[in-house]
């Protein structure tokens, strides 16, 4: 009997979560197995709000502007309608979608249906020497140890004949959605946090109407139902209508309803506007449950993610995100473990973080498919939506309104926070240094939550760039050094000449992992001539016509000449600062424009999360820190391998 084809990984679903892992490891350049039980990519409807942080992360994978092509719709504002005076519904107020207040590259969140959105994926995988083979079905799966390095042994079958194979893997990832063969053979239950008690349905189409506000995201309320309007590419417009209530004498969790009776329930909400439909291009009925699984994986060998995981109402548009950072939190993790950079351990924290998210997410879905499902104050009783992004209201807030307020910092992305971990530092790491910087009273920065954005300009061209997009999605820790003022003219901080020696040392975090091929790295190599799993950025609080590359800057740095910055472009959210970028890390004295501050590295996990922030100093105490730091997750001094990818 010939031997199984071996790989590194299985993946099962071509849905988003999917999708995004295998676009990763591809990358990477990890021999990955991709199957899915549909003959083509989801056709219409399904998942179509990207928000802000999953831009965001396109934007670092390289794929924003290939599925910006498809001109999706932009929603920068949120209307909200409620039970008129004299009958009907009449405006009460709107909402930036992204608010003000949260510190976001992007404040708007983008429409495109899923179809489009996964085609960008899978062109991507293709191009990197992947494919996903369909339309295949998992059959069985066993982590049986037979063979020590390739653990799991996987039975596929095509679903449209007799044809199977019997391969051998590394690690299993189930991304099959709600209905998992690999949840259900490991016995994994899902808990429900409620009852069924809502059945809504969702109508994607081209309509005609006079509703003033269709190109708009509105959230309707009238006394004949709840419709939430999507405004989405190519002139159509998505519709979740409320069809059943567990009010209602006859309600049936179970309940159907065609598409007539939905544009039938849709006309009674919208009165006294008319709607009228071109086209249905998608329709679908749905309950509402929050559903969360008790466990994301058993061994670290098996994964689960995305739908297969925590299940909610599509209302809120955390679906898709939710699955699209399930899959990069796995990806960056898995690649730093089999190219030897990562102790084993750390898959531990996958389930850790991202389970904790999902209860986040499943408690907010709850308390707002709740309100939205539930019959609003008219409009005499309530005017409490302001019209402005940061408005105040002069009446005790509609419920509906105030809970979605109150949680647009976690819908845009921007409010994930991971507790603290091994890779998250706090007082309770096992690294210990009086040098890391604690939240909030020595920065404003806190650990397990995303760089905020930073504009500076790019000494060697003049350009000026958003800082977290700089280093692209390659699986590497960024260290962004904040090297605060300049010294005298020709002359080097010293200590930042301090760190970069004793980054180079033997024995440091660096020369553990440092390339085999050093010495014969290409020359325009940007990101990791020294080490995979490193990259470096050096921000001086300066103007860009004081900083001579050459001279203020040590000779280990100035291998990445490229990612060399000035801090010199103001920033309304620190509007006294001198130096915007130091001040958003570091806080005070650089916010309130002092000449002078402290200078910190601040450590980026590769996911863009911030890692642990330490204060620069003369010596090797910086150096130091971050080798305890490191320390406590990566294999030891002379364990590490370099990966098999060109990152």
């Amino acid at each position: 009997m010939s031997r199984p084809e071996l790989f590194d990984i299985v993946v099962i679903g071509a849905g988003p979560v999917g999708l995004v892992l295998s676009c990763f490891l591809q990358r990477w350049g990890y021999k990955i197995k991709h199957i899915d039980n549909r003959a083509e990519p989801t056709p219409t409807g399904r998942a179509d709000g990207i928000q802000p942080r999953s831009i965001e992360m396109l934007k670092n994978m390289g794929l924003k502007a290939d599925i910006f092509k498809h001109k999706p719709a932009r929603v920068y504002e949120v209307a909200f309608w409620d039970p008129g005076n004299q009958g009907g519904i009449v405006r009460t107020g709107s909402w930036a979608s992204c608010p003000d207040f949260i510190d976001a590259r992007y404040s708007f969140t983008a429409l495109l249906h899923q179809g489009l959105i996964e085609r960008t994926f899978i062109a991507d995988i293709e191009k990197n020497g992947g494919t996903i083979q369909r339309p295949w079905t998992i059959l069985d799966f066993e982590n049986n140890g037979a063979d020590p390095e390739y653990p799991v042994e996987v039975q596929l079958g095509h679903v449209e004949n007799n044809s199977k194979e019997t391969i051998r893997t590394k690690y299993l990832f189930s991304g099959e959605g709600g209905k998992s063969f690999v949840r259900s053979k490991l016995n994994i239950p899902v808990h429900y946090k409620d009852p069924i008690s809502h059945v809504w349905g969702v109508m994607d189409g081209v309509v005609r109407t006079n509703f003033p506000d269709i190109k708009m995201k509105c959230t309707i309320h009238s006394d004949a139902g709840s419709i939430m309007v999507i405004p989405r590419e190519s002139n159509m417009v998505r519709l979740y209508i409320q069809l059943a209530s567990s009010t209602d004498a006859d309600f049936n969790p179970r309940k159907t309803a065609s598409t007539e009776e939905v544009k039938e329930a849709a006309k009674r909400i919208l009165k006294p506007y008319f709607i009228e439909w071109e086209n249905v291009e998608w329709y679908s009925v749905y309950p509402i449950g929050q559903g969360i699984s008790e466990r994301y994986t058993l061994d670290q060998r098996v994964f689960m993610g995305g739908d297969v995981c925590h299940t909610h109402s599509p209302k809120a548009g955390q679906g898709m995100n939710t699955a699209f950072l399930d899959a990069q939190n796995l990806a960056w993790k898995l690649h730093g473990v089999e190219a030897g950079f990562l102790q084993r351990s750390t898959l531990e924290t996958y389930e850790s973080e991202r389970r904790y998210i999902a209860e986040e997410l499943l408690n907010f879905d709850a308390k707002y498919s709740k309100l939205f499902s539930t019959k609003q104050p008219g409009a005499a009783e309530v005017h409490s939506a302001s019209s402005s992004t940061g408005g105040h209201s002069s009446t005790e807030e509609n419920p509906f309104v105030k809970t979605f307020k109150e949680n647009c910092e976690f819908t845009s992305g921007y409010g994930v926070a991971y507790q603290n971990n091994i890779f998250d530092w706090s007082s309770a790491h096992p690294a210990k240094s009086p040098l890391f910087l604690s939240y909030p009273e020595q920065t404003p920065l806190r650990t397990g939550r995303i760089l905020p954005p930073v504009t500076v300009t790019r000494v060697t061209d003049a350009n000026v760039v958003p800082l977290e997009q700089e280093i692209p999605a390659n699986g590497s820790f960024r260290i962004f050094i904040f090297a605060g003022h300049l010294q005298a003219k020709n002359q080097i901080n010293k200590s930042l000449e301090d760190f970069a020696y004793h980054s180079m040392r033997p024995q440091s975090y660096l020369s553990a992992h440092m390339r085999r091929d050093v010495a014969s790295v290409n020359y325009h190599e940007r990101h990791n001539p020294h080490s995979h799993f490193y990259t470096f950025c050096t921000v001086f609080a300066a103007h860009r016509s004081d900083i001579e590359v050459d001279d203020c800057v040590p000779t280990f740095l100035l291998r990445y000449r490229d990612h060399v910055y000035a801090d010199d472009i103001w920033s309304q959210r620190v509007p006294n600062a001198k130096a915007a970028g130091h001040a958003k890390m570091l806080g005070n004295p650089w916010t309130e424009g002092a000449e002078s501050g402290h200078a910190a590295v601040v450590v980026v996990r590769p996911d863009g999360y911030i890692g642990c922030v330490v204060r620069l100093v003369e010596g090797s105490g910086t150096v130091d820190a971050l080798n305890a730091y490191f320390g406590a997750f990566t294999v030891g001094v002379g364990e590490g391998i370099a990966p098999r990818a060109q990152l």
